[in-house]
């Protein structure tokens, strides 16, 4: 450098910065004294501070961090919890004179405008702390032109009368921005040294200063060398003040090791999983936990710092993710989804919504636990659950012959559907024939006990938030009275599931499923605590019936395959929808409830000669409800229970009457005897050669107008395989042909009407020795009198 350029320059800049102050004192001085003083002259007030932002953390059952809720990454701190080596040298390097100017200091505007001028770089801000607070608490948005300065410098001047000069500092502490969405002193020394505040040395407080004037353009991790040379004109300050010798600041400019990776400290390492979007999305939007609105509740949850304690058993939920691997990887993608719950209380004890979020890949943070897909033969549990509160008992009998021709609702018109799973004869729906899953037994069943009803029954054992009576369809789509509703064409999650099961599986006293067991404020007051209630959707009998008759399911029924040696009591049922688009295994013990899914998450795909499959199970890869889940299911069942004792149910109470035979309104007709005699024997039935066409059962009667576009077609899996025999059943047949009776056909008064929803109400039955035949098929071998008869045979 020329020797005369130096004391040139200096010239210039004392002769500039004297012109530069001059003008602008003479210009501003009247405005400024004006505006310094408006609070004697007018009542101008100064505005409220925001309450700072805390972030939330949220809990598992044991007391670990699973998430961080936050929008801007602040956390306050104490002014007196900051090392006072590290306030020095935050001081030197934004404002040295800051103890004993009053809120705007001219002597040091005017030193760092001749610093400036000297060097080849800016090293000194004009703006006091008290200026910077003013700035970033009540200026945002202001468009930066003479009136932003001159309210700058009115409103420091109004704070310092206002507040100490330690809680300006504080204040400061806990809102200046650092970079990488760290605001306040807390969140940088977290974020760029993984430390708590009292850690932080001086030189680590001097580095985060020096990133103020500049967060992103300092940025140590995005941009190392424009952030190293801004180190050094801190360490040079230090120096400037005597913080620091010469030399150990020329040293420590040079190799000071800058922060290179965003950190977080170890009791907040977490990352979202399927279960903390649950709750946030829970929080949001189907709770008024947190406020009224959407937009108080968001505030609370970001920026309110909750404790949030949550229900999950995190070593559940490291279960169900293991189980969950157990399908293999496919070409097609195929997924699979487990939610469990505690009978006792409805508390979501583990969720796996697939095999991990993938925020980069389209779809890849979908939850498929709280997607409905159709069930299967899965919701025959339900269904058994409403038949036993209606009344029917185990020693009840049923038409079960198949095929049974159902009417369908596809494509958006009626058509038929032919159902080939029965058990073959009139005889007790129960038993073996529940635990193979046979389709036109239960498929009547549900007719008897009315389709309307099935449904209320459906919503009360699985009412949630995510499922209820009155849902909007744009939220869950509606459970509907299908003729095919046993055979799963209705849709429910795997949420929905395993909380219809948790009413069960605790003696008919259900409970809705919840997340949250407590949230606490930043204050450690309590916000929230929930409590445990109840409704008893079903008698504790009907609810232990259902489980007894489902415990076969796992040692001698479609659940055997993979589940006949699971070493616990348990009980549950099968699920495989129409060309295995969809498999379920839903089942529990008297703790715990869970439902697991397997399927494609992008549609209704077959999995059926899937490659990777069938390599690894064969089957010809074909997934039936009795495969992967029921091996995912008993995986995560066993390792979620290892520390529990082996409980089983009470026993269900005995008969309370004599078996009835159940029939339907519609396909069969009952018919009483006028005269003659009727010599016959149960469980007889009509001769082959008298059977023109299968049965065919009644439409659907309700006058629902909800359009169900494809919704597939039923099939239990695990049925007998499909026989040549087009035998029609009959409750009972002659066991003479002479004489020939007379009979009259009877109109039966037990049908249950679409408007009752009553689960007691009674389900059509007749004694077992009525004379029960096809309406469209009245045998040949009796004669019937057209007489008008209402007297219930």
């Amino acid at each position: 450098m020329n020797r005369l350029a130096w004391p040139l320059r200096l010239v210039a800049a004392l002769a500039a910065g004297a012109l530069l102050i001059t003008g602008v004192v003479m210009a501003v001085a009247p405005r400024v004294w004006q505006l310094a003083n408006a609070h004697e002259e007018l009542p101008v007030e100064l505005p409220e501070f925001q309450p700072l932002s805390q972030r939330t953390l949220v809990f598992d059952a044991a007391g670990s961090v699973i998430a961080v809720f936050q929008r801007e990454n602040q956390q306050p701190v104490r002014l007196e919890d900051v090392p006072e080596p590290v306030i020095a040298a935050l001081l030197a390097v934004e404002d040295n004179e800051y103890f004993f100017h009053k809120g705007v200091n001219v002597r040091g505007l005017f030193r760092a405008l001749l610093s400036n001028f000297s060097s080849n770089s800016p090293r000194q801000g004009a703006s006091t702390i008290t200026q910077q607070v003013v700035k970033n608490e009540f200026l945002a948005g202001i468009p930066r032109d003479g009136r932003y300065k001159l309210l700058q410098v009115h409103y420091a001047l109004m704070l310092e009368r206002e507040m100490s000069k330690a809680d300006i500092l504080e204040r400061y502490l806990n809102t200046v921005y650092f970079g990488n969405n760290a605001y306040g002193l807390a969140a940088a020394a977290e974020v760029y040294f993984g430390k708590k505040v009292p850690q932080l040395s001086m030189i680590e407080g001097a580095f985060l200063a020096g990133l103020v004037r500049s967060p992103s353009g300092y940025d140590p991790i995005d941009n190392p060398e424009p952030s190293r040379r801004r180190f050094a004109q801190v360490t040079d300050r230090l120096a400037d003040v005597g913080l620091l010798s010469p030399y150990t600041a020329t040293a420590l400019a040079a190799t000071w090791e800058l922060p290179f990776k965003v950190r977080t400290l170890p009791r907040v390492e977490t990352k979202p999983t399927y279960f903390t979007n649950a709750v946030r999305e829970y929080l949001l939007t189907k709770s008024n936990i947190l406020g009224a609105t959407e937009q108080e509740r968001a505030n609370l949850l970001y920026r309110g710092g909750l404790s949030i304690h949550t229900t999950l058993n995190s070593a559940m939920q490291r279960a169900g993710e293991t189980a969950r691997d157990i399908l293999p990887d496919s070409s097609v993608g195929f997924d699979a989804a487990l939610v469990a719950v505690d009978n006792a209380t409805g508390a979501v004890r583990a969720m796996v919504g697939g095999k991990g979020l993938r925020p980069d890949v389209p779809g890849g943070e979908v939850n498929m636990a709280l997607v409905p897909r159709q069930t299967g033969s899965s919701i025959k549990t339900f269904i058994l659950a409403a038949a036993y509160q209606a009344g029917v008992q185990t020693n009840d009998v049923i038409n079960g012959f198949k095929p049974c021709t159902v009417p369908d609702y596809k494509d958006n018109q009626w058509t038929t559907k032919t159902v080939d799973s029965g058990f073959g004869e009139v005889g007790p729906f129960l038993g073996p024939n529940t635990w193979s899953s046979t389709d036109c037994g239960f498929i009547r069943l549900s007719y008897a006990v009315g389709l309307h009803r099935v449904v209320d029954m459906t919503y009360r054992l699985a009412r949630s938030a995510y499922f209820y009576q009155g849902q909007p369809a744009d939220e869950h789509e509606p459970f509907l009275p299908l003729p095919l509703t046993a055979t799963g064409n209705n849709a429910l999650s795997a949420f929905d599931m395993a909380t219809g099961f948790q009413t069960v599986a605790n003696q008919g006293l259900h409970h809705e499923p919840y997340y949250v067991e407590r949230i606490e404020r930043g204050d450690g007051s309590r916000l929230y605590t929930h409590e445990v209630t109840g409704t008893q959707v079903l008698d504790p009998g009907v609810a232990n019936a259902t489980i007894a008759s489902l415990k076969g399911v796992l040692r001698s029924g479609t659940g055997a395959r993979n589940l006949r040696n699971f070493p616990r009591t348990a009980s549950g049922k099968t699920g495989t929808q129409y060309e295995n688009t969809n498999a379920w295994f839903v089942g529990g013990t008297p703790q715990l409830s869970t439902a697991v899914w397997v399927g494609d998450p992008n549609g209704y795909t077959p999995m059926n000669r899937i490659p990777e499959f069938e390599a690894e199970m064969g089957r010809n890869g074909k997934v039936q409800g009795a495969d992967y889940p029921a091996r995912i299911w008993g995986a995560f069942m066993e390792a979620a229970l290892a520390d529990q004792p082996d409980l089983d149910w009470p026993r269900p109470p005995g008969l309370a009457r004599e078996a009835a035979r159940i029939y339907v309104p519609g396909e069969e007709c009952v018919a009483a005897l006028v005269s003659g005699s009727l010599p016959l024997q149960p469980g007889q039935t009509i001769p082959p050669t008298l059977a023109t066409s299968p049965p065919t059962l009644p439409p659907n009667t309700t006058t629902t107008t909800t359009t169900v576009v494809d919704p597939g077609q039923g099939g239990g899996g695990g049925g007998p395989p499909a026989g040549s025999t087009t035998s029609v059943p009959m409750t009972l047949a002659p066991t003479t042909t002479s004489p020939r009776p007379v009979v009259v056909t009877v109109e039966p008064e037990t049908t249950v009407p679409l408007d009752v929803v009553d689960p007691r109400a009674p389900v059509p039955s007749v004694a077992t020795d009525a004379l029960v035949y096809l309406c469209e098929q009245p045998p040949n071998y009796i004669d019937f009198l057209d007489l008008d008869v209402t007297t219930d045979p």
